[in-house]
């Protein structure tokens, strides 16, 4: 459900924790500058002053939030990401790379914390508008194994899980099966990637992928 009267593309990155979104976010916003591309990347939550905010409670791993307020101040921080920031982005012909999108939250709010799927999805297309993605990357690798790689990554950093990272193993399962249901759902949309494969692999997997997308021209 591409915005009307758009010049840009918009491409999202998703999985369960550990798949290495955010590396290859940057990795793919910095190929798309090489060659030329006017390039957007945002994260979910933040990107504006208010998603910043929100993100700071939302993974704090002592905050007590109840999981349709989640839900809602997911929603809340992406309303205002894509009224100011993606679709003035896409409209100026962009190419917009966001690590996490709406896919997230019925993939962690509706599989994970086991919201009814239907108003969650309304909600979630009411945030969004007529922004949604043109492309989704489900970087995806065994929960177990994801998790694995955050702990030690903390345990290096000296850094506090956040709220998520957590969660139990059975909800982290339950947030990769919800990405693969998606997927199939859109396979037009979704390409799955391997998010085991050595950084700079996935990335060159990641990389054509999006530049069979891309508008002519950089």
């Amino acid at each position: 459900m591409a915005a009307s009267g758009r010049k840009g593309l918009f491409v999202t990155l998703e999985g369960p924790e550990g798949a290495g979104k955010s590396t290859q976010a940057a990795l793919l916003a910095r190929a798309l500058a090489a060659s030329g591309y006017l390039v957007c990347p945002v994260r979910e939550p933040g990107a504006t002053p208010l998603g910043d905010h929100l993100r700071v409670l939302l993974l704090a791993p002592d905050a007590a939030i109840t999981p349709r307020a989640e839900a809602l101040l997911y929603c809340a921080a992406r309303a205002e990401l894509v009224e100011r920031v993606i679709q003035p982005a896409l409209a100026a012909g962009a190419v917009v790379v966001a690590d996490r999108f709406a896919d997230s939250t019925l993939a962690y709010q509706g599989a994970g914390r086991g919201l009814p799927l239907e108003p969650l999805v309304a909600v979630v297309r009411f945030a969004a508008g007529s922004c949604w993605p043109d492309l989704t990357l489900l970087l995806d690798l065994p929960a177990a194994e994801g998790l694995a790689r955050k702990q030690g990554a903390a345990a290096r950093q000296a850094s506090a899980w956040t709220r998520f990272e957590g969660e139990t193993l059975a909800f982290h399962e339950r947030v990769r099966a919800a990405y693969h249901q998606l997927a199939a759902a859109e396979p037009q949309r979704w390409q799955l990637l391997d998010a085991r494969a050595p950084v700079e692999q996935l990335h060159a997997a990641i990389w054509e992928a999006v530049r069979a997308r891309l508008p002519a021209g950089g």
